[in-house]
């Protein structure tokens, strides 16, 4: 994204070539009007247009609206028959989680308990009406509360009733004085003071005093430690003095440093080690040489994942192999199991001599298509070549998909402009799909011009493929025209694009980057700027030439500000040219490295899909063998002399 946007689309209108779905205006318009209806809680209005809309497509979206506004009042029956006719929605989870809660907050736990089962996507607020239905039916089973304590070691709010929960625990005498002072680092850890503030009232009455001046801790750490520091006699006054270091270490690692080296004498060998882990994790963070060394002054400490994963990436930019390898073994199986950390495994046992073991994660990682499969695959010597179709659906099961009701009606919401729901009916209908059915959605999706779904369903296939669908070229003339007299790499460009907006082109998102290459407004002015653009102004940027024209002048400019590197000028389109220079090293560096090391993890990620993706597409585009770790190359080491930024958006 052109610079600092995010990945959540809004997308504009889409004109569809449906020709399976005849348009009718007028009852088109009345379904607008039942959900404008269903915005503004108007259950008189919206009764008026679903009696219009019976035999409309959509109906089962009125009759979920009606159902929905008056969830609480709602007959058994009348839920349990909808459930029952429209079990191929998503519509169906939705108004039972709806259900759910409205009977987890009547305390219907009879009616509960037999739905509960049939819900398909779960959150916290069902788990603990989940817990207390099953507290309340049968109260000698006290398993609910084991459950809910698994709930309580979290940094993050959690609904209301799940706190009743937590009285509960409480009450029981299961919630001990170190489970509390556990769950108040892992708020302030997160940097969630309402939770830390909710969690002191868990404490017994003589930690309370000196935790009262948490807000102020968070707000002014520097100032507390400063002017305000207690005597540390007390665990409160500990806890907050430790808390106060690393919320300055989030911004300023070595103010933090002097801070901690003043006081640290006063804290346990124990809290020394756990002050060390939250410090390394920013050093980490910001690349900082010493990260490694204040890692190893927390190695009593139990890290977790995320400061492990800091770890690992100190260690591969310090290419400290062992430290490497220490790291990951120390992470949970799960975390363990990640793409990143069985390369990046992989990569410290073959640098350790161990081409064996190494060759084993390799082979195992080859088999998948994304960044590190793909690197994978090279490490055994192959690189991609023409990119394959394993299968083509035939007319006959295109039409197939065509003829299913619920892909009817996600088509016909998109042609609505109601995205996200037309999103959530056509994922939900193709979530069990095997590998024909899905290319078969995919093609009609691109027959329709609904890109990001024809992506989204290919991408899906297990062992029939069609790489056309997964990486589709559209407009590939008109770009050209841009992108040959700027000498910018179409696989590149097309590799950015599909990242960006997967081609749809009015997408917006949630900052207001627009288009199909997702330039923010300030983007596109200085580049219109730049280029002299007659008549510019905001609501030409997603019109696809104009759109075309500033960003791959944008693209192009990043990437001869940061010396030609295709790797940094990525990641200066999605976070800004200065960053993407700072996050280099002094000297040069393994690319991969560069790119697992981003800070940020939209970033990190970004960059990923979009060389991984400009491999396909150069194999897609005809460029012989194509070798991602040659496209990423090496990350050159920093200049000496600073640029000048003066005339960037």
């Amino acid at each position: 994204m052109a610079p600092f946007s995010a990945h959540f689309f809004c997308i504009g209108l889409l004109v569809l070539q449906c020709f399976w779905v005849p348009a009718f205006a007028a009852p088109d318009d009345d379904f607008l009007a039942a959900r404008d209806a269903y915005n503004a809680h108007h259950s008189a209005r919206l009764d008026q247009f679903a009696a219009k809309l019976q035999h409309h497509l959509l109906a089962p979206f009125v009759q979920y609206w009606q159902l929905a506004l008056n969830i609480d009042g709602a007959q058994p029956d009348e839920v349990q028959a909808f459930l029952a006719k429209n079990s191929d929605s998503y519509l169906a989870d939705r108004l039972r989680m709806d259900w759910l809660k409205s009977l987890g907050r009547q305390k219907r736990w009879d009616l509960f308990l037999a739905q509960y089962p049939q819900l398909v996507n779960e959150d916290n607020n069902i788990t603990c009406y989940q817990l207390q239905a099953r507290l309340e039916t049968l109260p000698s089973d006290l398993g609910p509360l084991t459950e809910a304590k698994r709930l309580w070691f979290t940094g993050s709010d959690l609904p209301d009733n799940c706190n009743l929960l937590f009285e509960r625990l409480a009450d029981e005498k299961r919630l001990s004085v170190e489970d509390v002072f556990v769950r108040l680092r892992l708020a302030l850890e997160a940097g969630n003071v309402s939770v830390a503030r909710y969690t002191t009232q868990y404490l017994p009455s003589k930690y309370q005093g000196s935790l009262r001046p948490l807000e102020a801790v968070a707000e002014n750490p520097a100032r507390f430690l400063e002017k305000n520091l207690p005597d540390l006699s007390t665990r409160g006054a500990r806890e907050l003095a430790l808390f106060a270091v690393y919320r300055i270490a989030r911004t300023d690692t070595d103010n933090a440093i002097s801070h901690w080296e003043r006081i640290k004498a006063r804290f346990s060998a124990e809290d020394q080690a756990y002050e060390a882990g939250q410090i390394a994790l920013y050093l980490a963070r910001r690349h900082a040489p010493n990260a490694l060394a204040w890692y190893g002054y927390a190695k009593a400490a139990p890290l977790n994942d995320l400061q492990l994963g800091w770890k690992a990436r100190a260690a591969m930019r310090a290419q400290d192999w062992p430290a490497l390898l220490a790291a990951i073994d120390a992470m949970t199986e799960t975390e363990q199991r990640r793409t990143e950390w069985r390369y990046w495994k992989a990569r410290a046992l073959k640098a350790d001599g161990r081409p064996v073991a190494a060759n084993e994660i390799f082979l195992q990682l080859s088999r998948d298509t994304n960044f590190y499969a793909q690197l994978a695959n090279e490490e055994l010597g192959a690189v991609i070549g023409p990119i394959p179709t394993t299968y083509k659906p035939t007319e006959a099961e295109i039409d197939a998909i065509a003829a299913v009701p619920a892909i009817q009606r996600a088509l016909a919401l998109y042609r609505l402009n109601m995205r996200t729901e037309g999103l959530r009916e056509w994922t939900w209908t193709i979530r069990k799909y095997d590998d024909k059915q899905l290319l078969a959605a995919a093609e009609l999706a691109q027959r329709n011009d609904l890109y990001d779904r024809s992506i989204n369903s290919a991408d899906r296939t297990q062992q029939l493929h069609d790489f056309s669908l997964r990486y589709p070229a559209p407009h590939l003339q008109t770009m050209h025209t841009y992108t040959k007299p700027l000498n910018l790499d179409d696989a590149w460009v097309y590799g950015l694009v599909r990242q960006e907006s997967r081609f749809i082109t009015v997408a917006k998102s949630s900052v207001g980057a627009s288009g199909m290459m997702q330039l923010m407004p300030a983007t596109a002015r200085w580049v219109a700027k730049k280029i002299g653009m007659k008549g510019f102004h905001a609501g030409v940027v997603s019109q696809l030439e104009t759109n075309f024209a500033l960003g791959t002048y944008y693209l192009k400019h990043v990437q001869d500000l940061l010396n030609g590197n295709a790797v940094l000028a990525t990641a200066a389109y999605n976070a800004g040219p200065s960053r993407a220079r700072k996050w280099q090293d002094d000297n040069p560096m393994d690319a991969a490295a560069y790119i697992e090391s981003i800070p940020f993890n939209e970033t990190r990620d970004y960059v990923k899909k979009v060389m991984s993706n400009s491999a396909y597409y150069a194999a897609r585009f005809g460029n012989s063998l194509t070798s991602l770790k040659k496209r990423i190359g090496i990350i050159p080491g920093k200049r000496n002399k600073a640029e000048d930024l003066s005339d960037e958006p």
